[in-house]
C-alpha cells in the first residue's frame, strides 16, 4: 500500500510555511523532467503532499505507485480537496479521475518527488546549512552533539531525528527517521522563516533508497559505521552499503567518515575529512578516561590542534560518535571552545541513559536493537563495573529476521543474566521471535538465559535479581514510548518501568 492511504497509521499533518511563491505547473515540469498533460486547467502550486488525507487547496498531489494500491486511487479524494495537480507514473495518469487536472507523468515520480518539492518551496536546504549523518548506529547522538556544539555557538538549531524533530528548540513528533520528501522541504522552508540557520539530520538508508531526501542539499555528510540491521529492507549488506553511500554521491559539499570500519574506508576520497579512535585519521582521540559512571575524558586531535574533550556518555563508540560531530562542526567553521562546551553538555534520550533513584546497582536504558549495537553497549558497561551484567532485551517483529539469532548471541556471551523478552512483536507471533533469538544461545551459556514474554514482567526480574554493584540494562526500545502488538500500539515506557520496578524493589 502506498503512503498516500495507510488506515491507523496516518501520520499528524506536518507543518508548512506561512509564505510560498505560486509556481506554474510548467515550470514544475520542466524542473523534474516530467510530461505535463491538462495544461489548459493549470493553476499555480503551493504546496506538495503525498498523503490524499493532508491536501491543502493549491498543492501538488503525489499520487505514487505501491505493492498493494496505486496513489491514483485517492486523486479523487486529493482533488475535491483542493490539489490543482497530480504528480504520477504513466500507469496513474490512466485514471479516469485525472483527466480534467494538470497532470505531471514521469516514469519514477518517486525519485523526482522530492526535487518538486523543493521547487515549491523554495529550494530551502539551499539557504540552510544541513548537516546530514547516516550509518547502522550513532546517528542520534551524533546529531544531538552537533545541535549541542551549534547552540553553544549561539547558532539558531533545527534538528531532524527518529528521537524527534525540533525548530528553533521547538519539538514536533517525529513517525519517521527521515520525513517523507514533501514533508522535509516544507519543514526546512518553516525553519528558515523561524530563523534556523544549521540544522543535523539523521538520514536512513530507508530515506536514501526511498527517495525522502531527494532535493536535499547538504553543507556537510558525515558516516558514522555500519552494521547488520535492515536486512528485511536490504538484500545483502553491499546493498545496505551502497544506498548509505548515496549520501556521498557529491550532494554533500564537506564528507566526513568515520574509518574504525573497512565500510568507512571504503568511502574515503582524497577530499574526505577522517575520523578514527583506531588507525591515523584527519581526527583522533587518545588519553581517553573512563568514569565510575560512564562519563569520559579524551583529547581530540586534529589539523595540529589538541582539544580537551568530556562527554556524559559511555562507551568508546561515543568517542567515536563525538569525534565525528567535532569533524563536522570544525569544518564548517564552529568555534573549538563552543565545540567542547556544547559536547560536554550532551544526553540522549534512550541511549544510554541512566535511570538513577539512588540504588546500590547501576541501572541503564539503551536503544541498541542490533547486533553489534547490542555488543557494544554490553562491552561498555563490563569495562566500567566489577558487579554483574543484567540485560533484558527483545527483537522487533516484521523485521530482519536474519539478526534475531545473532542478537541473542551477542547478550548471552556478554551478560551473566539475559532476559529475553518482547520487543514490538507486530504482526508476527511474538514466542516465534524470542525462540529465533533464544537459537542464538551458545550452548555453554544457556543456563544464564531465562525467557519471561512480558516486557514489564522481564524488568521487574531483572531488577529483582541485582544486587550491589551490579548493572541492569534494558535495550531495544530506548526513548520509544508504545509497544506494537498485532497492529495496536500500547503505551509502553522502558525508562518509566525501570523507574516503577526499581521503586517497588526499594519498597
Amino acid at each position: 500500500m502506498p503512503a498516500n492511504s495507510l488506515p491507523g497509521k496516518v501520520a499528524t499533518a506536518p507543518p508548512r510555511p506561512t509564505k510560498i511563491e505560486p509556481t506554474a505547473p510548467e515550470r514544475l515540469a520542466a524542473s523534474i523532467g516530467a510530461r505535463l498533460e491538462h495544461v489548459d486547467a493549470a493553476r499555480p502550486v503551493t504546496g506538495v503532499t503525498l498523503r490524499a488525507q493532508h491536501v491543502q487547496r493549491g498543492d501538488l498531489f503525489a499520487a505514487l505507485p505501491g505493492s498493494r494500491a496505486h496513489g491514483a486511487d485517492f486523486a479523487h479524494e486529493a482533488i475535491e480537496a483542493g490539489a490543482v495537480a497530480v504528480l504520477t507514473d504513466p500507469a496513474g495518469a490512466e485514471r479516469q479521475s485525472l483527466k480534467d487536472v494538470p497532470v505531471l507523468i514521469h516514469d519514477d515520480p518517486r525519485a523526482v518527488l522530492g526535487a518538486a518539492a523543493a521547487t515549491v518551496y523554495g529550494n530551502p536546504s539551499q539557504r540552510l546549512k544541513v548537516l546530514g549523518v547516516t550509518g547502522t548506529s550513532g546517528k542520534t547522538t551524533t546529531t544531538y552533539m552537533l545541535e549541542a556544539g551549534l547552540a553553544a555557538a549561539g547558532l539558531t538549531t533545527g534538528l531532524v531525528g527518529g528521537v524527534e524533530m525540533r525548530i528553533a528548540g521547538e519539538r514536533i513528533t517525529s513517525a519517521l527517521t527521515t520525513p517523507e520528501a514533501p514533508d522535509l522541504q516544507a519543514l526546512f522552508a518553516v525553519m528558515l522563516e523561524q530563523g534556523v540557520t544549521h540544522v543535523p539530520m539523521e538520514v536512513s538508508s530507508h530515506a536514501l533508497a526511498l527517495g525522502r531526501v531527494g532535493g536535499t542539499h547538504y553543507a556537510a555528510g558525515a558516516f558514522t559505521n555500519l552494521s547488520q540491521d535492515h536486512l528485511d529492507f536490504h538484500p545483502d549488506m553491499e546493498d545496505y552499503f551502497r544506498t548509505k553511500a548515496k549520501l556521498f554521491d557529491g550532494r554533500a559539499d564537506l564528507e566526513i567518515v568515520c574509518t574504525d570500519t573497512p565500510w568507512g574506508e571504503r568511502l574515503v576520497k582524497p577530499t574526505t575529512i577522517t575520523v578514527s579512535t583506531a588507525h591515523e585519521a584527519t581526527w583522533t582521540a587518545s588519553d581517553i578516561v573512563v568514569s565510575r559512571s560512564g562519563s569520559q575524558t579524551f583529547y581530540a586531535h586534529g589539523h595540529g590542534r589538541k582539544l580537551p574533550v568530556e562527554i556524559l556518555l559511555a562507551g568508546s563508540y561515543n568517542v567515536a560518535n563525538a569525534l565525528t560531530a567535532i569533524a563536522v562542526l570544525d569544518a564548517i567553521g564552529v568555534d573549538e571552545k563552543a565545540i567542547v562546551a556544547g559536547l560536554a553538555k550532551v544526553q540522549v534520550p534512550g541511549r544510554m541513559e541512566r535511570v538513577d533513584l539512588g540504588q546500590d546497582f547501576t541501572a541503564v536504558v539503551d536503544y541498541s536493537h542490533k547486533p553489534a549495537a547490542v555488543a557494544l553497549a554490553l562491552d561498555a558497561v563490563r569495562a566500567r563495573t566489577d558487579g554483574r551484567v543484567i540485560v533484558v532485551l527483545g527483537c522487533g517483529g516484521d523485521r530482519d529476521a536474519a539478526k534475531r539469532p545473532l542478537m541473542g548471541e551477542a547478550a548471552a556471551v556478554r551478560a551473566d543474566l539475559t532476559i529475553v523478552t518482547d520487543d514490538n512483536p507486530r504482526s508476527e507471533n511474538a514466542s516465534d521471535i524470542r525462540a529465533q533469538m533464544l537459537a542464538g544461545v551458545p550452548a555453554d551459556r544457556r543456563d544464564t538465559v531465562v525467557e519471561i514474554a512480558d516486557r514489564r514482567a522481564a524488568i521487574r526480574h531483572a531488577v529483582a535479581q541485582a544486587r550491589t554493584g551490579d548493572v541492569v540494562v534494558v535495550a531495544g526500545k530506548g526513548h520509544e514510548t508504545g509497544q506494537e502488538v498485532a497492529g495496536v500500539i500500547h503505551p509502553f515506557s522502558d525508562r518509566d518501568e525501570l523507574t516503577a520496578a526499581i521503586r517497588e524493589v526499594a519498597k
